[in-house]
């Protein structure tokens, strides 16, 4: 059975703090996609999995036919099969319409549901499928919380974090600033399996040191971007990393890597634009964990939620 049916007006935000200043700008840019905002549901079994953008959908029901796609009564879009759908992205991406990356994801109807498929990860966007991230936050303590220097937020953490540069050739936000290990879960793949390949391949990271990595928070998000609907989960990890070990790029996506106080990490989150535009939100919630922001005031509050948008 389908599930209950989105209002026929679009949804309300997701609550900030009203001004889009600070750290407030990002969490509502990372949420600036109302639904369905003219989209039709795209349902497969019985589920919703996706949203189809006006402008697209006429093409994805030409690629695939009658038997393949059709459009119900409510105006949803029925897909015959799981497979079909990569189909349409074939053939949507030789028309110019979307840009296949040539990695296989898994398609969700959800957090936590089993995979329906596997498509392109570069149709994900396009038909607003629901996609997982991995990111880690690579801590080293560097000294004493008690002997850290204060900011004008509060007594400083004594901690450093580890910083990448994102290549200038990356497809998406090139030289952005990055955490130490960041990447989409691949089909067939956990979030565990893929924080070791990606650390593997993009800092050397040694699996004795992974071991040492804990899950600390799921954040989601849904964002419109030029390549379309994004509804992201991002399983966010700590990593305690001896002072002594450096990270290495191994794979060409990340340029360099600094160890970064991360009070300077604070202040660049609140008043640049410097990072990837999901990496703040990640780094939000180490704030608020740390205590940088208060989690009890009135802006971790209004940050907290918003960095849990249902999807």
């Amino acid at each position: 059975m389908a599930d209950a049916r989105p209002p026929a007006t679009a949804d309300a935000p997701i609550p900030g703090p009203g001004a889009a200043t600070g750290f407030a700008r990002h969490v509502e840019a990372c949420n600036n996609a109302l639904l369905p905002g003219g989209r039709a549901r795209l349902l497969l079994a019985g589920q919703a999995i996706g949203w189809v953008a006006p402008g697209l959908a006429p093409g994805l029901l030409s690629a695939l036919g009658p038997d393949g796609l059709r459009a119900d009564a409510a105006g949803d879009l029925v897909l015959a099969e799981a497979g079909l759908l990569q189909v349409a992205a074939e053939r949507l991406a030789a028309q110019g319409r979307l840009r296949l990356r040539g990695e296989a994801f898994d398609i969700l109807a959800g957090p936590g549901s089993p995979s329906l498929g596997r498509i392109d990860r570069g149709a994900l966007p396009a038909f607003g499928l629901v996609a997982a991230g991995v990111h880690v936050n690579g801590l080293v303590r560097t000294r004493a919380t008690s002997e850290a220097p204060a900011s004008p937020e509060g007594p400083g953490s004594g901690l450093s974090l580890w910083v990448g540069r994102r290549a200038a050739n990356k497809q998406l936000d090139p030289g952005k600033l990055d955490q130490l290990i960041g990447g989409g879960v691949a089909a067939g793949y956990t979030p565990g399996q893929t924080l070791f390949k990606e650390g593997t391949e993009e800092c050397s990271l040694p699996t004795e040191l992974g071991e040492r990595a804990v899950k600390v928070a799921e954040l989601s998000y849904r964002m419109q971007r030029p390549e379309g609907l994004r509804r992201d989960i991002l399983h966010c990890f700590d990593l305690m990393l001896p002072a002594d070990w450096q990270p290495v790029p191994n794979d060409g996506e990340v340029e360099q890597f600094q160890l970064m106080p991360l009070e300077h990490a604070f202040a660049l989150v609140r008043d640049t634009d410097e990072f990837k535009f999901n990496v703040n939100l990640v780094l939000i919630d180490l704030f608020l964990r740390h205590g940088l922001i208060d989690p009890s005031g009135e802006e971790g509050r209004r940050l907290r939620a918003g960095l849990h948008a249902p999807l």
